[in-house]
């Protein structure tokens, strides 16, 4: 039985180098495993095995160029594999005749006639276990592409999971009340359409990759490529500085391994299978004593028959002041927290906002102070990266973050919300405002997407429209500082030669002291203070 040569798949640009070779002859793979790791302009990706086998003979090395069809390797035919090949399409005959020449063209187009079945899962959603409120679908309802199939009720928004292709259901996996994270099944979809789009769910499915790779195994070469992408794409936009392999991705989904968390030890850092494997163990050699909340542990408040003295009423928390409640104790007992008070005079600033009134009402727009404290800020942060930053878990590094992306708490009927303003530095005020009334109308309808609460830098918590002097906000860890704004009043100021009245905004800025000291705490705010006493400091 002939060798099979293994060819590079798409991998989506015109070509790209060959930087590591991670076989060689003799040895033996696995589906999923890695053969050779390219580096293209855009991206550094790995070419997987299409199916178990030993390597005959490896084609290219390190340093050269590659595109998509190029000889990879020489794959050994596994004879046991030649068995289920011919048992599996034994029923139709015409199949049975593939390894001849004439009839393979007719079973291409007889495979693409067919349907295939094709699980649908849960995309990246944020978070953990979140309740399905309803399920949109039922056995043998056509659905198109984007059609909800579920819809989730998170602890911070409301969402619907939509179907990735059109097709018909023909089981769903889930009820209402039941939990669902990233990954998880939640309906079986038969899809109709070409033989190539059902492949890519093999390698998926470790007890079925034999049967398409020896039933088509001209079909098999590129059929691995695709479901990687199609699986991997949302954990991709999310960790798009990490580099690991399907092989090790999918060992990372077993293990229910966060990849942000593991070090890689392969070439430019990339995670390798024993770099998961050895978080794992890691991970079960600690102590429990160390998984206590805190890891201080912290014994709980003891419960109270509050009845005893008179009449009460109990009623359960919303799921988002658990949550809510949750974080806000894990920040405060993780982060060691400062608050830096200060004011400043933004006389000059409100009469500047309030003349603008007539030209915001002419674009339909809303300016508040808000924009101006989200320019003034993503201004400071620039200035001072330190505080645009955040600390590795094992507070042995600190990481500064080259966006401005700045959260703004919202409080809503069921508790706060934080959505995440991006780019804050690179919008002007009235796009800014517009931004800040869109998302704090998601906010309290509870339509806010994953994506916009997350990949925050700073935060900025204002009670100005209800009262107050100061307060000390908890830090949005890992964040490492958060602002807070409390109502602004006139006060005398004494500007050289008389009292003047003046109007000043109360800052309350905490910070984590693990990154940031006192001083520049107290320079930040002085800053923020000379950029809002005249807001044209900006533009120098």
């Amino acid at each position: 039985m002939t060798d099979e040569i293994i060819k590079v798949p798409d991998i989506g640009s015109d070509g790209a180098e060959v930087i590591e070779v991670c076989v060689g002859a003799g040895d033996q793979v696995e589906a999923e495993d890695s053969l050779i790791v390219l580096e293209s302009d855009k991206a550094t990706m790995e070419v997987p095995a299409p199916r178990n086998g030993r390597v005959v003979e490896v084609l290219l090395k390190v340093g050269d160029k590659v595109a998509e069809g190029d000889d990879l390797l020489k794959m050994a035919a596994e004879s046991g594999a030649a068995a289920p090949a011919e048992e599996t399409p034994a029923a139709p005959e015409p199949v049975a005749q593939t390894p001849a020449a004439v009839p393979a063209p007719e079973a291409a187009p007889a495979a693409a006639a067919a349907t295939v079945i094709k699980e649908v899962r849960v995309p990246d959603i944020g978070s953990d276990n979140v309740p399905v409120i309803e399920v949109s679908v039922k056995p043998g309802d056509e659905i198109s592409e984007e059609d909800p199939l579920v819809t989730l009720e998170s602890d911070k928004a409301t969402m619907e999971v939509p179907s990735p292709f059109s097709g018909v259901v023909t089981e769903v996996k889930v009820k209402e009340g039941d939990t669902l994270s990233q990954g998880d099944l939640v309906v079986m979809m038969e899809v109709a359409g070409a033989a190539p789009a059902a492949q890519p769910a093999a390698p998926s499915q470790a007890p079925e990759a034999d049967k398409p790779t020896a039933s088509q195994p001209a079909a098999s070469v590129a059929a691995p490529t695709q479901p990687t992408a199609e699986s991997n794409r949302e954990l991709e936009q999310a960790n798009k500085s990490i580099h690991a392999g399907p092989a090790v991705r999918k060992i990372a989904r077993e293990f229910g391994v966060d990849l942000s968390q593991v070090r890689g030890s392969g070439p430019r850092s990339r995670i390798l299978k024993e770099d998961v494997q050895n978080y794992v163990k890691a991970k079960l050699s600690e102590p429990k004593s160390a998984q206590v909340s805190g890891g201080l542990g912290i014994p709980q408040m003891p419960a109270v028959d509050f009845s005893k003295w008179g009449e009460i009423e109990e009623k359960e928390l919303t799921r988002l002041r658990q949550v809510a409640a949750k974080n806000f104790q894990r920040s405060w007992l993780n982060v060691p927290h400062v608050t830096q008070f200060d004011e400043s005079d933004i006389t000059e600033l409100e009469d500047f906002r309030k003349s603008q009134k007539a030209a915001a009402q002419a674009r339909g727009s809303k300016l508040t102070p808000l924009p101006f404290m989200l320019k003034a800020c993503a201004y400071a942060l620039k200035e001072m990266p330190q505080f645009c930053a955040s600390l590795s878990p094992e507070v042995d590094r600190i990481i500064y973050k080259k966006y401005v992306n700045i959260g703004v708490a919202v409080d809503t009927p069921d508790g706060l919300l934080v959505p995440v303003i991006k780019d804050v530095d690179k919008k002007g005020l009235w796009e800014l405002a517009d931004e800040c009334v869109a998302m704090a109308e998601k906010a309290r309808n509870k339509q806010l997407k994953p994506d916009e609460m997350q990949g925050g830098c700073f935060t900025i918590s204002s009670l100005g429209s209800v009262g107050g002097t100061a307060f000390t906000p908890i830090v949005n860890a890992p964040e490492v500082a958060i602002l807070g704004i409390s109502k602004a009043e006139i006060k005398p100021k004494w500007n050289g030669a008389e009292f003047a009245p003046r109007l000043m905004l109360p800052l309350s800025l905490s910070y984590d002291h693990r990154a940031i000291n006192g001083a520049e705490a107290a320079r930040f705010t002085a800053l923020l203070g000379q950029l809002l006493s005249d807001i044209r400091n900006i533009l120098l």
